[in-house]
């Protein structure tokens, strides 16, 4: 069985090497940088994971690195179903022996994908780290591999690179659009495509095999991407019971994008209709989601935990092409679609988020808070000509001002009003030209 287990994994290495780079469209994710950690690249199911460990690896590649000293690992192969931990080592063993002078003397990548399929394998991954002189990057499907697993599994010996689906620049990237100047010098032919391919954006959302699709294959696909997560990644992972509730809990949450979530609410609704089910049960149904990915809960802004337990969060879905799917009207929603691409575009600068619900009533989207201390409140609007809208938001903002003096306030819009005036203290922003301009990640 070794000698037969060796073969494989000698010739999956050989081949791996030889391999041309794949052509992939270039993601903007974050990439910690600790010498002594792992990197474990964890995201929802399809976003792209492994796509971004060629990325890395291609990168390290055109940097100087020799293809020997990169090499990429999938363990999704039936070769290797009966793979056991301790099979793991013929891993290290045959690429030293294709590679003897990088033992040691030289610092190899190990990019290995869909390692949860073997038992076991954080004991290996930490060897690895404190017996070789490697880089090592793992990935696999969020069933197994889920964030706080990573950082209890590896005792602290691995960061996390998160991968979403992609961005609106990267969509237009991968489109071959990506505008190559700032979006104030681009004439007006150009802008008006930007704002056509953002609408497009808004609608079929970022999952890279979505681009493209026509309406009833996209929403098909996406479809098979939240069933496959639900089953996979919550229902079997944790042995729910209530798997119907589950579903319920999800067409509720998404289909009210960017809107509150109550757990006692909907806890009272099942009630009244002779659902039996804990609170608790609720709410670790809830972090279930959370931690595949699906979506985001954001809480209210306060320095009062127990405010922040008792008020709802908002519920945001990982893509804005889920919106369309899950909407009781089989509508798109560009306020909610908008709304969610400006959030998901402050999670990638690495801050946290949350909303604001002022004492007089009114509610601003998002406050955020640099690690410099800088903050911000920002409300999302598709349309500021309908005077009692324009007033709401402005309104909203300046009221939400009186609590955060030091805050800076924006406000995203889809179009510049037209009789519309912003005051002063208020910054103004095209959608298109705060997504594509946004600051990355900090470092």
């Amino acid at each position: 069985m070794e000698s037969q287990l060796s073969t494989v994994i000698r010739q999956k290495i050989i081949d791996s090497q030889a391999t041309q780079l794949p052509t992939l469209t270039r993601r903007d994710a974050w990439l910690p940088s600790v010498p002594t950690k792992a990197t474990a690249v964890i995201g929802m199911r399809r976003a792209g994971k492994t796509s971004l460990l060629w990325q890395i690896l291609g990168d390290k590649f055109a940097a100087g690195v020799p293809r020997e000293g990169l090499l990429y690992f999938s363990f999704e192969d039936e070769r290797l179903a009966d793979m056991q931990v301790q099979d793991l080592d013929l891993l290290v063993q045959t690429y030293y022996q294709l590679h003897p002078a990088w033992r040691d003397a030289q610092r190899a990548s190990f990019f290995l994908d869909e390692i949860q399929l073997v038992p076991g394998w954080e004991l290996f991954a930490r060897r690895l780290l404190d017996s070789e002189n490697i880089d090592l990057y793992l990935s696999g499907s969020s069933a197994r591999l889920l964030s706080r697993e990573v950082a209890s599994s590896m005792r602290g010996r691995a960061m996390e690179a998160v991968v979403t689906p992609f961005s609106f620049s990267e969509m237009l990237r991968h489109a071959g659009r990506e505008p190559n100047k700032p979006f104030d010098r681009l004439t007006k032919a150009e802008r008006s495509q930007i704002d056509s391919d953002l609408r497009l954006f808004l609608l079929e959302g970022g999952f890279p095999e979505a681009q493209g699709l026509d309406t009833r294959n996209r929403f098909e696909l996406l479809r098979s991407y939240v069933d496959v997560l639900l089953l996979r990644d919550v229902i079997e992972r944790h042995n729910l019971s209530q798997a119907q509730v589950l579903h319920w809990m999800v067409r509720q949450l998404l289909g009210n994008s960017a809107g509150t979530f109550s757990i006692n609410k909907f806890h009272a609704d099942l009630k009244s209709r002779g659902v039996a089910v804990g609170k608790d049960t609720l709410h670790s149904y809830l972090a279930h989601l959370e931690d595949a990915f699906l979506l985001t809960c954001v809480d209210i802004a306060s320095d009062s935990e127990r405010r922040r337990q008792v008020n709802p969060r908002k519920i945001y879905p990982v893509d804005t092409g889920l919106i369309a799917l899950f909407d009781r009207s089989g509508k798109a929603n560009l306020g909610h679609a908008l709304e969610t691409a400006v959030l998901h575009q402050l999670q990638r600068r690495g801050n946290p988020v949350n909303y604001v619900r002022t004492s007089a009533g009114f509610e601003v989207d998002f406050y955020t808070r640099s690690r410099t201390g800088d903050e911000s409140l920002i409300q999302v609007c598709t349309d500021l000509d309908d005077p009692s809208t324009s007033a709401r938001e402005i309104r909203a903002l300046q009221d939400a001002a009186l609590s955060w003096p030091d805050a800076s306030l924006h406000l995203i819009t889809l179009q510049a009003p037209r009789t519309v005036a912003v005051p002063a203290n208020i910054e103004l922003h095209l959608a298109a030209d705060w997504l594509l301009t946004d600051p990355p990640a900090e470092q």
